[in-house]
């Protein structure tokens, strides 16, 4: 017997070139997939507060709010994959885009064939990977005077406790080193461990994010005593963890 409920992913677009967002529709329509149109970050936002979704199509370059905007602000809730649409060329909006939360990236002009691919792959990862906090899922762990609710994806300090807001890539950067404490990771394991993909050439994605997640957990980022840096190999979370 066929089993009719499996699930048919649904992909939102949300473009303001009304014949890219046609186009892209119809492509992943005939491809098996649901596929859902939106002009802007407005219209979007209508139609997420009434449809679920499994990723977003999301170009960069939109009137009103942009599309980088949308993204760290989607990032916070972390529960739809992006996959940023940018303009060829502009490396400054693909590294931020990646950054801030997005899955992964595309320039314009692509071929229908690449977009499914790479949307194809997302979903491939994102369900290989949930729940996102991997081995600590369901766990509160305790860390140099931190207190980390894998189910909440809330980080609060264990004596006040005041709660720190983390983006989905902050979350999933802090549990990779949460999972391996003292274990010294290198820029690509970090980057394949967080977003499952390979490091390019001058990629600094992952120091950025380093660098943002030192902003929120060291007393003084400019010195940090959590996350060492080790010459020559990456990082390292110089602390023991505890499951609480």
């Amino acid at each position: 017997m066929t089993d009719t409920t499996q699930h048919t992913p649904h992909i939102l677009i949300v473009d303001d070139h009304r014949e890219i967002r046609d186009a892209v529709t119809r492509y992943l329509q005939k491809n098996g997939f649901r596929a859902t149109a939106a002009r802007d970050a407005v219209d979007m936002d209508a139609k997420l507060a009434t449809g679920r979704f499994d990723l977003i199509v999301l170009d960069v370059m939109m009137p009103g709010e942009d599309g980088l905007s949308v993204c760290r602000r989607l990032s916070a809730d972390g529960q739809v994959p992006i996959l940023m649409l940018t303009a060829l060329g502009e490396e400054t909006d693909r590294i931020i885009g990646l950054e801030i939360g997005a899955d992964d990236y595309l320039p314009k002009p692509f071929n229908p064939r690449e977009l499914l691919a790479r949307i194809k792959a997302i979903l491939r990862r994102r369900a290989r990977t949930e729940p996102a906090a991997g081995s600590l899922s369901g766990h509160r762990v305790q860390f140099a005077g931190w207190i980390l609710d894998t189910d909440r994806r809330v980080l609060s300090d264990a004596d006040s406790g005041v709660e720190t807001p983390l983006t989905t890539a902050e979350f999933k950067l802090l549990t990779v080193f949460l999972e391996r404490p003292r274990f010294v990771l290198s820029r690509e394991q970090l980057l394949d461990l967080t977003s499952g993909r390979a490091a390019q050439v001058f990629d600094r994605t992952i120091d950025n994010q380093v660098s943002r997640l030192r902003r929120k957990i060291e007393r003084d980022p400019a010195h940090p005593e959590l996350i060492s840096t080790v010459r020559g190999g990456g990082y390292s979370l110089a602390t023991d963890v505890v499951n609480l």
